[in-house]
């Protein structure tokens, strides 16, 4: 197995001091790897296996998950806390941060980013508060660019746009070996899901609007997987700066055979990751993603 690709280093300052430090707070369900938070503070969503309770990230990860559900446990997730983003914010102004942008999950796939909008509201420094209206590396790489925005100095405003406009680019695309996940987590509604599931096809899906949709049905999971890189690549065609990530979720082989793929079609560098604790436990063992964003 070849390690994951990443993308550039992260900015660092010199010894001059920026006029602005803004910090940037994201959740774990970006799926960022360690080597591309660029200084984001990440606050973990809790997954509860059997009656037992873990941080994603920290106690528990997409691996654990997968396994968990191909043996029948019970999974289910939840937000974080208020107080864990009051903590990540008091994190940040001890840090010396003059202010903080805080990217989260949608919205319409979790209460994630409402918490952080009621800590926001008593923190002792201000904090903007950005629903990214997607998930996975599609929020990662608005947090990444929005953080290296920060490390350069911009402005609080300047972060904040510079994340939204990063998240809105993206496109997210995946398929799943089953939609019963998605529809037990209510991510999904029951006749999307029979119409995803009849005939034995493989649905593909997308995120649009902070939602997930069935957007086509593939008769093999070879023609899934095509049509996935199809995309990915009509999509990386039309950015200028195009970022590229392939979530997997179980064994990673299909995976990187799908990055060396989109490498070779593209010529751009492609980040592979597991798909966050939490997204896994939506959308089940076998679950491929490919997301496209634009950096410029």
């Amino acid at each position: 197995m070849r390690p994951p690709r990443t993308a550039s280093p992260s900015v660092v300052l010199g010894r001059r001091r920026a006029r602005h430090r803004v910090r940037v707070v994201t959740d774990s369900t970006a799926s960022l790897p360690p080597e591309l938070r660029a200084g984001a503070i990440v606050v973990p969503l809790t997954v509860v296996v059997d009656g037992t309770s873990g941080r994603e990230g920290e106690d528990i990860d997409a691996d654990e998950i997968a396994a968990a559900l191909a043996s029948g446990a019970r999974v289910s997730t939840s937000q974080p806390p208020r107080a864990a983003f009051e903590a990540a914010y008091a994190q940040a102004a001890a840090g010396g941060a003059t202010g903080v942008v805080s990217v989260h999950l949608s919205g319409e796939l979790s209460g994630t980013v409402h918490q952080a909008a009621a800590a926001a509201a008593t923190a002792a420094l201000p904090v903007r508060v950005v629903d990214s209206r997607t998930s996975g590396l599609a929020l990662g790489f608005a947090v990444r660019q929005g953080a290296l925005a920060a490390a350069e100095g911009a402005a609080g405003d300047d972060v904040a746009r510079r994340a939204v406009r990063v998240a809105a680019s993206s496109r997210a695309i995946f398929m799943v070996d089953s939609l019963d996940h998605l529809r037990r987590g209510g991510r999904i509604s029951a006749p999307a899901a029979a119409l995803g599931t009849v005939l034995g096809v493989r649905p593909l899906l997308r995120v649009r609007d902070g939602r997930i949709e069935v957007v086509q049905r593939v008769r093999t999971r070879a023609a899934a997987v095509d049509r996935l890189v199809g995309v990915a690549v009509e999509s990386a065609g039309r950015r200028v700066s195009p970022l590229l990530a392939v979530h997997h979720v179980g064994p990673p082989e299909l995976a990187f055979e799908t990055a060396r793929e989109l490498e070779e079609q593209t010529g751009c560098q492609v980040v592979v990751s597991p798909l966050s604790a939490v997204l896994a436990a939506h959308v089940g063992p076998g679950t491929l993603a490919i997301v496209v964003a634009e950096g410029a």
